[in-house]
């Protein structure tokens, strides 16, 4: 942790946030007294999508024939008595 006055940090702004950058923290000082600290942001959380919103992959099933479930349908509808 590095500790720094004010006005010196003013002065030097942009390496300060260089090192904070890569993981140092700053604390700044006022009359002495420690008024703020500059610590690396936490990275983002991956957002949480609801298993309601997910999409959904279609199922893929092929028969030992090479058929497609939806051509055995379509199959045993034309082959309907009715």
């Amino acid at each position: 942790m590095h500790t720094i006055a004010l006005s010196e940090f003013r002065a030097h702004a942009s390496a300060m946030i260089d090192l904070v950058e890569r993981g140092e923290t700053i604390r700044i000082l006022r009359h002495g007294k420690p008024v703020a600290e500059l610590v690396p942001a936490k990275p983002a959380a991956p957002e949480k999508i609801p298993s309601w919103k997910r999409p959904i992959k279609p199922l893929e099933y092929l028969r030992a024939d090479g058929k497609t479930l939806a051509q055995l349908i379509i199959e045993e509808r034309e082959s309907a008595r009715y």
